[in-house]
């Protein structure tokens, strides 16, 4: 099995430090793939459109609030791709309403409360590693789901 590629589409450079940290306490290996806006993140998916980008990633984790092009934009885009529509969506928020809620659902991702503090961020990284390897299928039962 080839090392687990995660993409993250995060425009907060402190939270990308945290999840990165929080990864590599978790012990697995793992590859992080980071966007920083909406734009490069559409890009991206433009790319695995025409098969330029290879592997594919096991999860994603997007944040709702993006500059040039919301994290619904974004999550729109990916579910229309085939080669990225089956791909577990992990929507990171520290405020959503409930319209964005419902959307997120709509596209087939999961609304998550952005974590805060290590053991909860360390939490999630787990997860993230789970979902690579398989061991967590539906992702509608992770820990940081808003309820």
């Amino acid at each position: 099995m080839s090392t687990p590629k995660i993409l993250v589409i995060e425009d907060n450079s402190a939270d990308i430090f945290i999840l990165r940290h929080a990864l590599d306490t978790v012990g697995e290996p793992y590859e992080l793939e980071v966007l920083t806006d909406g734009e490069a993140a559409l890009a991206f998916v433009a790319e695995h459109r025409e098969g330029a980008r290879e592997p594919e990633p096991c999860v994603i984790l997007l944040d709702l609030h993006l500059p040039k092009y919301n994290g619904l934009e974004v999550l729109a885009a990916i579910r229309k791709e085939p080669p990225l529509s089956h791909i577990h969506v992990l929507v990171l928020t520290s405020r959503a309403s409930p319209e964005e809620e419902e959307q997120i659902v709509i596209l087939g991702g999961v609304c998550y409360l952005k974590p805060t503090g290590l053991p909860a961020i360390k939490q999630l990284a787990s997860e993230l590693i789970a979902i690579c390897k398989g061991h967590v299928t539906d992702h509608t039962t992770a820990v940081f789901r808003r309820s």
